[in-house]
C-alpha cells in the first residue's frame, strides 16, 4: 500500500492492485494479465479500443492512474504509440513505480490536465481518444465542454473513435447535454451501461464511442454481449432526447456519486 494524502493502492488477494483517488476507486491492475479489466465501464471502453483496425493505434488517454487502458493497449497492439495526459504527478510516479510498465512501451505521460494538453495535440493524430478523468468522483466540466470536445474532434483522424466515461444520476439530465455536446461535433455515437443502470434504477457509469463516421451498433452489441456482466448498449440520440449542448459559459460537473460508506476490495 502506498501512503500517500489523495491516493492510495490496495493490493487484493489475486495480486491485482486497485488505485484510488480521493476515495474513489480508479483502476485496477493486474501485472500479469493486462487484458484482465475488472472494472465494468473499463471492459466496455476496451470495445471501442478492439474496434480499430488491427495493429499498433495512435491512443491518447485523458486520466491515467493506474494505466489500465495503456497496458491493455501495449499488450494488444504492441508498439502502440500512446499519450496520457494526467496531472497528478506523484500519483503516476507511485503507479510507475510499484506498478512498472512493461518493456519496449510507447506510453509517454503527460504532466497536463485533458482540457489544456488536447489543445497541443496535433490535427487528425489519433486513432482513438479515451477520456476516463474523475475529480473527487466528478467528470470535470471542462472536459465535457463544447470547445474541449470540439478539439477532440479536430485530434482525431476522419474515422477515429472518442471514447467517454461518464457518470450520472438515473434521470441521465446531465448525460443527455453530454451527449448533446458530443453529437453537435460527431455525426454517430453509442452508449453502453449495464442493464440497470442503463434502466435508470441507480446512479453509475454509461461508456460513450462516438465518431465521425457510422458507429456499427450491432456489431458493439455482439461484443457486449461477452463481457462478464449484462450490458445494455444504445443509440445517443435516443438518451439525449431534446437535451440543448452544453456551452462554455454553463457546462457543470456530472453529478457527485452517492455516498455509499467505505469502498472495499472483494
Amino acid at each position: 500500500m502506498t501512503d500517500e494524502a489523495h491516493f492510495e493502492l490496495q493490493t487484493d488477494d489475486r495480486g491485482g492492485v486497485t488505485v484510488l483517488r480521493d476515495g474513489h476507486p480508479q483502476s485496477h491492475v493486474d501485472l500479469h494479465d493486462p487484458e484482465l479489466l475488472v472494472f465494468e465501464y473499463v471492459a466496455q471502453l476496451a470495445i471501442g479500443i478492439d474496434l480499430l483496425p488491427p495493429g499498433p493505434a495512435g491512443i491518447t488517454h485523458i486520466g491515467g492512474a493506474g494505466l489500465t487502458l495503456p497496458r491493455y493497449v501495449q499488450h494488444t497492439r504492441p508498439g502502440s504509440p500512446q499519450i496520457v495526459l494526467e496531472p497528478d504527478t506523484a500519483l503516476t510516479e507511485a503507479v510507475r513505480r510499484e506498478l512498472p510498465l512493461p518493456r519496449n512501451h510507447r506510453i509517454r505521460v503527460r504532466p497536463q490536465d485533458g482540457a489544456t494538453g488536447v489543445r497541443a495535440l496535433r490535427d487528425d493524430s489519433a486513432d482513438a481518444i479515451v477520456v476516463d478523468a474523475y475529480d473527487e468522483g466528478r467528470v470535470p466540466a471542462q472536459l465535457i465542454s463544447a470547445t474541449t470536445v470540439g478539439h477532440f474532434r479536430r485530434v482525431l483522424k476522419p474515422a477515429g473513435l472518442l471514447l467517454l466515461n461518464l457518470a450520472d444520476e438515473p434521470n441521465r439530465q446531465h448525460l443527455a447535454r453530454a451527449l448533446a455536446t458530443v453529437t453537435t461535433a460527431f455525426n454517430d455515437a453509442v452508449v453502453l451501461a449495464l442493464a440497470d443502470v442503463m434502466k435508470g434504477r441507480r446512479f453509475g457509469n454509461y461508456v460513450v464511442l462516438a465518431s465521425g463516421q457510422p458507429v456499427d451498433i450491432d456489431e458493439i452489441r455482439r461484443r457486449a454481449t461477452r463481457l462478464a456482466a449484462t450490458t445494455t448498449v444504445r443509440a445517443a440520440k435516443a438518451l439525449q432526447g431534446t437535451a440543448k449542448p452544453f456551452t462554455d459559459a454553463d457546462v457543470v460537473p456530472s453529478p457527485p456519486p452517492p455516498d455509499l460508506g467505505a469502498w472495499r476490495i472483494r
